[in-house]
């Protein structure tokens, strides 16, 4: 399932649970356990360009070829990672990927 996904261009698995918890400060545990769920919360939290970047950035792909891909210089590059992580952080966000149910803690 998610095969064909801008996550698993740069990823073997579907391991954005593993990745993003210690970036989201929040448990793994607690996140969205169905992956189709949990993709379907990331897509509509974030914008395609930043979804693909977070999958090249955390699959360590070289800064070089992130700025090719999107046209960035290196000072656009550093602004749009910090963008893209500092969403991760944010309480609406953290609080869409964990499950339903649970309550929320900081």
């Amino acid at each position: 399932m998610l095969e064909k996904t801008v996550w698993r261009q740069f990823h073997d698995e579907n391991n954005f649970r593993e990745i993003l918890a210690p970036l989201c400060n929040v448990e793994v545990l607690n996140m969205i356990a169905d992956d189709k769920e949990f993709y379907g919360v990331l897509k509509a939290k974030l914008t395609k360009k930043e979804l693909k970047l977070l999958a090249m950035d955390t699959a360590k792909v070289a800064d070089e070829a992130i700025k090719q891909e999107f046209g960035f210089d290196d000072e656009t590059l550093k602004v749009a990672k910090f963008k893209v992580y500092k969403k991760l952080k944010q309480d609406k966000f953290r609080l869409s990927i964990r499950e339903q149910g649970g309550e929320y803690e900081e």
